[in-house]
């Protein structure tokens, strides 16, 4: 039987993920993998391996009164474990109407965002480093391999099928070497046990957490991935998580290693603007990519644009395929596409010349050019 509290320590400290005080906010829906979350930061916090811990639920209210149940079950959760907890209440579909965006994207956006502006407060009440502050969801093996085949099915750019990173600046997932399985077995016999030293929480009906209706809907991708793709995929190979999981690591060293070379070459030949000249970067303000950039191999010119959008776009943006190819397109070999523009992805401008392509708001070029 797995150890999960082990094997979530153990990928903490084997992959250097948090520091010892550092304060964690742990992201609960009430589901059974972000339940377990609960228990495990919970010991692992009285063991020393991470800091404070604090919860936090968002109530997307979206489900009616499955929605508040499930906020009252974190309520109980965090009560039995002594977390402090901090709900938000958010109306993700009026926000979705307003914005035009599709639900799924606006609720991400509401938990991370929330995520974020707790994280500020935990530092600041504990006294620690905000880059030293961590946010804890609870993505599993199940979620990675979900990911990895919906990418496959879809398409995905550079790094895309290593799938899901085990830090992405502060948030971190520590049960990503550990099955949903796993989770729930460590939950029931947590249960069984009934240690006083190690309670549980239950909601109105006595469940040990609480199941979304919405991950039974084959007409979600993910859930139809997870209810009709994997179990075909697992007829063949049991072992599948794990199996590919070992894979998508192999892919994500790889990956790591042509990072550090792309970041080495933006440093290089990327030319940011600044503020006012004084050297503080603005990445909305744009960038100039020199023009050695057309000698490099394709495949590291796509990696090179890939991450200057990301950070022109914002790291929640999905960079569009296009959006990379109008980039390597403006360039020859030996020197940019003089008088080569185009619009591309987020209202932004390209536009080069001998001195290199120009990267920038639609509205800033057009005010440049009428100065020309």
């Amino acid at each position: 039987m797995v150890d999960v509290l082990q094997q979530a320590k153990e990928t903490i400290q084997e992959r250097n993920l948090v520091s010892p005080e550092a304060p964690v906010v742990l992201m609960v829906s009430g589901g059974s993998d972000s339940t377990a979350l609960a228990y495990v930061a919970k010991e692992l916090s009285a063991q020393g391996v991470i800091g404070q811990v604090v919860m936090l639920h968002v109530n997307h209210q979206l489900r009616g009164a499955d929605a508040d149940a499930d906020a009252a079950f974190a309520a109980d959760l965090a009560s039995t474990l002594s977390i402090p907890l901090f709900t938000v209440n958010a109306d993700v579909a009026a926000e979705a109407a307003r914005t035009g965006e599709n639900v799924e994207a606006v609720g991400r956006r509401v938990r991370y965002n929330a995520a974020q502006d707790l994280l500020r407060d935990a530092c600041l009440r504990f006294a620690h480093p905000l880059s030293d502050g961590r946010i804890f969801t609870a993505h599993t093996q199940d979620d990675r391999v979900e990911s990895f085949y919906m990418r496959s099915i879809v398409g995905t750019g550079p790094g895309g099928f290593r799938s899901m990173l085990y830090r992405n600046g502060p948030v971190v997932r520590p049960l990503l070497d550990t099955s949903r399985e796993a989770l729930r077995a460590y939950i029931e016999d947590r249960a069984a046990a009934n240690d006083a030293d190690q309670p549980v929480a239950r909601d109105a009906e006595g469940a040990l957490w609480r199941e979304d209706a919405t991950n039974a809907h084959t007409d979600h991708f993910r859930a139809w991935v997870r209810h009709e793709v994997l179990p075909l995929m697992k007829q063949k190979n049991p072992q599948l998580l794990d199996t590919l999981c070992r894979s998508m690591n192999l892919v994500g060293d790889e990956d790591d290693m042509l990072d550090a070379y792309t970041n080495r070459i933006i440093g290089e030949l990327v030319v940011w603007e600044d503020v006012d000249g004084d050297q503080v970067v603005d990445y909305e303000a744009g960038c100039v990519i020199l023009p050695q950039f057309g000698a490099l191999p394709l495949p590291i010119q796509r990696r090179v644009a890939f991450q200057v959008l990301q950070y022109l776009l914002g790291p929640d943006a999905r960079v569009e395929t296009a959006t990379i190819t109008a980039i390597t397109d403006a360039f020859e070999p030996d020197a940019p596409k003089s008088g080569y523009t185009n619009n591309i992805q987020g209202n932004l401008a390209i536009s080069a010349n001998k001195q290199g392509l120009r990267i920038e708001p639609m509205e800033t070029y057009r005010i440049r050019r009428k100065r020309v």
